[in-house]
């Protein structure tokens, strides 16, 4: 059997347009222009990079981007909605109760699986400043990093297995993040890193990226969304490190989630089921109803969240009577299945989401985002799981809870 490695670098003229009569021949010009004019300035900063290692990567991460942009203008261009009326609540074979779930199994499948969390967020909202959100202290000293190292390591020596840990990083996180992870050299528990994309914030009213090199201030650039896991695990070279180490499965989860530990139970169902794709929901509260939920979308399942709902429909998103379930982004993915959709299908084409901000000096800037749970559309047999309230346990602020307690006591 393979050894996993930590992934290397290496792994990785105008045209005249005639004035339209109405919106859509304006917009559908508008869109090729925006479209080049994008192209020849990414090809710009390209240009500028020197080392080739470094150009693999940013031509990678760019070629991304672009199509992400490119697929942006379109649908503006549309002008096309999400049609409610093919909204439907899941259908019971959509969601499966964890109730039903076999309790009787085999615990040799854990060495089919990684852990990922996904750690390319800052805590400043947390008052931890430019520091990973992984980096705060939860209770008694440890960090939510440290308790997924224990939570792993634990689970190891439990079980007489190496379920590797893998975590995310952004270009945010990854310095602190490598220096942070030197204290678990002597643990028991393999840790590998790779890095999301690196996207340009693109100008909202010229349609440009704001950055005019690819070394220039970090405010210019952001993390495309966690659905660039696909992209980057790809990429990076480690989607095929894993296979080939005999790695099947891989469990994401959010770094601040101290409820989403590797559930014996549901690997069970999702090995024996045969899907390719498992979503963690849990019973939607008030306090999740601007969470994405599971939906039935003209007989297929699919993830919505409330940035693609019509505004005249908001109020019904938030009901948790058509909408009983809310994602906790906690997924178990086939590995074989996502390099089959980046080599053989073409790829993920996951919904958008239009994240408008503004820079510190005013500037209205667009970020095109992407969630993993969109690709749930992508997968054969997928499905979610209504699991306990306890499997989602996020931390929002830098002082502990019952529930926190619990899991640090448990450990």
């Amino acid at each position: 059997m393979a050894t996993l490695s930590a992934p290397t670098s290496s792994a990785l003229k105008s045209s005249h347009r005639t004035r339209g009569h109405s919106a859509m021949d304006f917009k559908s010009a508008t869109t090729g222009v925006a479209a080049k004019s994008m192209k020849n300035e990414l090809n710009k900063m390209a240009s500028d990079i020197k080392d080739p290692a470094n150009k693999r990567i940013f031509d990678a991460q760019m070629s991304s981007f672009f199509n992400l942009f490119n697929r942006y203008l379109a649908e503006r261009a549309k002008a096309e909605k999400l049609d409610w009326d093919s909204v439907k609540s899941p259908t019971e074979e959509m969601v499966v109760p964890y109730a039903s779930l076999k309790d009787d199994i085999d615990v040799s499948i854990l060495n089919k699986i990684a852990v990922l969390k996904l750690n390319g967020g800052l805590g400043t909202t947390m008052g931890m400043g430019g520091l990973p959100k992984s980096a705060l202290e939860v209770r008694d000293g440890m960090t939510f990093l440290d308790l997924s190292v224990r939570q792993i390591e634990h689970l190891n020596e439990k079980y007489k297995v190496n379920v590797p840990f893998i975590l995310m990083n952004s270009f945010n996180t990854d310095d602190d993040t490598q220096r942070i992870i030197q204290k678990y050299a002597n643990h028991n528990i393999q840790i590998l890193t790779f890095n999301q994309s690196r996207h340009p914030r693109i100008n909202k009213d010229s349609l440009l990226p704001v950055a005019r090199s690819a070394v220039s201030d970090k405010a210019q650039w952001y993390p495309p969304g966690h659905g660039d896991i696909f992209d980057a695990l790809s990429d990076s070279g480690l989607l095929d490190k894993l296979i080939q180490a005999g790695k099947e499965y891989i469990f994401v989860s959010n770094v601040d989630n101290l409820g989403a530990d590797v559930d014996l139970k549901i690997l069970g169902h999702l090995v024996e089921s045969g899907t390719e794709f498992l979503m963690e929901l849990t019973d939607k509260t008030k306090a999740d109803v601007k969470g994405g939920t599971i939906i039935d979308y003209n007989g297929h399942v699919r993830l919505l969240e409330i940035a693609q709902v019509p505004k005249e429909h908001v109020e019904d998103f938030k009901s948790v009577r058509k909408f009983k379930y809310f994602n906790t982004n906690s997924v178990y993915i086939s590995l074989p299945a996502i390099k089959r959709i980046m080599e053989d299908e073409d790829g993920f084409e996951l919904d958008i989401i239009v994240n408008n901000k503004s820079m510190d000096d005013g500037t209205p800037v667009v970020q095109l985002e992407t969630a993993v749970g969109a690709a749930i559309k992508h997968f054969n047999n997928a499905h979610g799981v209504n699991v306990p309230r306890s499997r989602f346990l996020p931390v929002r602020n830098s002082f502990s809870s019952p529930s926190t307690t619990a899991i640090v006591t448990a450990l």
